[in-house]
């Protein structure tokens, strides 16, 4: 398929710098891509940019829920530095670490002394109602299996009629 070069170019800019794409499989003319509006490029177009790449191994390609889901591969991001033309240091947001700020935690460390003085002591009163026991509620006979005896009266349902007496 022929695609202009510069609806081929924002595809693979998006692509390096985000180092995923996802586009619905809608092939529609009037379906435009969500992350191309301005440029109005068709999700069709985007599906087969990226699986010419695909069959270059350039990406990853998985489908689910009618949507296709396209990761980078290493191949794939040297391949698309140089036909950007960026520098080494330019990575894709998939391999960027994030720095997590340290929040103080109020949990003791592990290994810590710990204080019992400022945990709740443990009742055994407290777990005793759930329990069963013949003293507190008494346990009743009638039930579970073998607590009473069916009684089979007919009409009811498909089968043979009522009885006749």
């Amino acid at each position: 398929m022929l695609i202009k070069k510069t609806d081929r170019r924002a595809i693979h800019e998006a692509l390096f710098r985000d180092g995923v794409m996802v586009a619905k499989k809608d092939y529609t003319p009037t379906a435009i891509h969500n992350e191309f509006k301005e440029n109005a490029v068709t999700n069709l177009i985007v599906v087969k940019a990226l699986t010419s790449l695909k069959s270059r191994g350039y990406v990853k390609e998985q489908f689910a829920w009618r949507h296709f889901y396209w990761y980078l591969t290493n191949e794939g991001i040297e391949f698309l530095r140089s036909d950007l033309h960026l520098p080494p240091e330019i990575v894709p947001a998939t391999l960027k670490r994030t720095t997590r700020a340290t929040v103080p935690s109020t949990r003791p460390a592990a290994g810590g002394a710990r204080d019992d003085a400022a945990r709740r002591p443990v009742v055994a009163a407290d777990r005793e109602g759930y329990r069963r026991s013949d003293a507190v509620g008494g346990k009743k006979e009638d039930v579970g299996p073998g607590g009473q005896q069916p009684t089979f009266r007919g009409g009811y349902g498909r089968g043979r009629g009522s009885p006749e007496s």
